[in-house]
């Protein structure tokens, strides 16, 4: 184990603790206190640690991920979903007249887009309780270039799907999924705030 502790940059009992859990298989015995272990575990080993470090999941949520990974029956697409809903945070909007104009506003653009309604994913919770916030505090601003938010949206939505490349490698376009979504909203949004002090200072200056 300390071979495969030098080869994952893991130390040995943060290895141990990952194999009681069931995130990585056990090495294959060969003896007493003796296993063998192959550049597949290494490469578990890997991505479990960036999906903790990057992704910030529970144990309890990663170890129902890698049931998932390891489940041949699931389709790529189902696989890739569940990945990204572990790192989308969900808010519940409050029920009233807010929610449902909320809903009703979000129905209508997505139909428009032809983006396909998911009302039972986070990220649309969340949508609907951020459209209803806006309208309750009077930003109907914002709400009419709702359109141009969801065009910018897709455009980096589609360069996010094509980084994920070879679906059949499951493993990678998992880490890819987690990663570029936790790590990419950060950098989108570090991002924007630069674009609006470059094109504040040009209008305003």
């Amino acid at each position: 184990m300390a071979e495969l502790s030098e080869s994952a940059g893991i130390p040995v009992p943060t290895i141990k603790y990952y194999i009681r859990e069931g995130l990585v298989a056990p090495g294959q015995p060969t003896g007493r206190n003796q296993a063998d272990y192959t550049e597949e575990h290494v490469r578990r080993l890997k991505l479990v640690r960036a999906l903790v470090e990057y992704g910030g999941l529970s144990i309890a949520v990663l170890r129902d991920l890698i049931a998932r990974i390891d489940n041949p029956d699931l389709e790529a697409f189902d696989l890739l979903g569940a990945a990204q809903k572990t790192v989308t945070q969900a808010k519940d909007p409050r029920p009233g007249p807010y929610k449902d104009r909320a809903e009703r506003r979000l129905h209508d653009l997505l139909t428009e887009r032809g983006w396909r309604i998911r009302t039972g994913d986070p990220a649309y919770r969340t949508a609907v309780g951020v459209l209803a916030t806006l309208d309750e505090v009077g930003r109907q601003d914002m709400l009419d270039v709702l359109g141009s938010y969801a065009e910018a949206a897709e455009r980096i939505a589609e360069i996010d799907v094509g980084l994920v490349g070879d679906v059949s490698d499951r493993e990678h376009a998992v880490e890819i999924v987690i990663i570029g979504t936790s790590v990419g909203d950060t950098l989108i949004a570090s991002l924007r705030r630069l674009a609006q002090a470059s094109v504040g200072e040009r209008l305003y200056t």
